[in-house]
């Protein structure tokens, strides 16, 4: 199959091109830095020519909220406009467990908006939702200091590595249209608060982290289950402490 990804050179992009190489696929990586820009349109058309599937793995540089909804409609707009164009067969995106219980959020909001642009668009599509990445521990407690001090909720979260994340879009994106969504979560269970404050301490982070039940989530107040998947989740095996000592944190 010809399966263009874009956002392919992205965290999940980049391993996601790499495992369907492995199986034999011809995955093509398109970013701006490709000639394909997907807010202006220029080189979409092109890089689906002759394609069989398009993942999109892109995400937002700004969450603003202008910023991030303008995103997530332009782009999605010209992806599906020129997917429809090229005769795709699959539509395949990636998106957050629980964003249709984030609406207070603006980046929620955005992929709301998103999810709903393909979903009515008529093209067979699939929708992989993931739970938090492992590797985003430092930028949420970043998002979360307040005077040198980490505010979270103590809401439930189910963690998982990019790399199972990856496997999962790769799965769907070489299956059948769903015509629906898929969830993925890593293995085990821990409070926001809980992930957070062992993540840090794994970095040597001394950051004190608070729960706090009224701290926000990206602009949205949590629930106690408001992150969980659904029981009809696939789940991965892969656990925070066993990735934590193979990858090097980013930066």
């Amino acid at each position: 199959m010809k399966i263009v990804v874009i956002g392919g050179t992205g965290l999940i992009g980049s391993k996601l091109v790499a495992k369907l190489s492995e199986h034999g696929h011809q995955a093509v990586p398109a970013s701006p830095n490709s000639g394909v820009n997907t807010l202006t349109g220029e080189g979409v058309a092109e890089v689906l020519a002759g394609a069989d599937v398009v993942v999109d793995v892109s995400n937002s540089p700004s969450f603003e909220e202008k910023a991030v909804l303008d995103f997530f409609t332009t782009s999605t707009t010209n992806l599906l406009t020129a997917a429809a164009a090229a005769g795709l067969k699959h539509y395949v995106a990636l998106s957050v467990v629980g964003t249709d219980r984030l609406a207070e959020s603006a980046y929620f909001r955005a992929k709301i908006a998103q999810e709903t642009l393909i979903t009515e668009s008529g093209l067979p599509y699939s929708i992989v939702h993931a739970t938090q990445f492992f590797e985003f521990v430092k930028s949420i407690a970043d998002s979360a200091t307040v005077d040198g001090v980490v505010h979270l909720s103590h809401a439930l979260i189910q963690p998982i590595a990019g790399e199972d994340v990856a496997a999962a879009v790769a799965r769907t994106a070489v299956g059948e249209p769903v015509n629906g969504i898929r969830e993925v979560a890593g293995p085990e269970v821990f409070g926001l608060d809980e992930l957070i404050r062992a993540g840090l301490a794994l970095r040597g982070d001394t950051r004190d982290v608070v729960a706090d039940p009224g701290a926000r989530y990206f602009g949205a107040l949590l629930g106690e289950r408001t992150l969980l998947p659904s029981e009809n989740a696939e789940h991965s095996e892969q656990k925070y402490t066993d990735w934590f000592p193979l990858n090097t944190p980013p930066v």
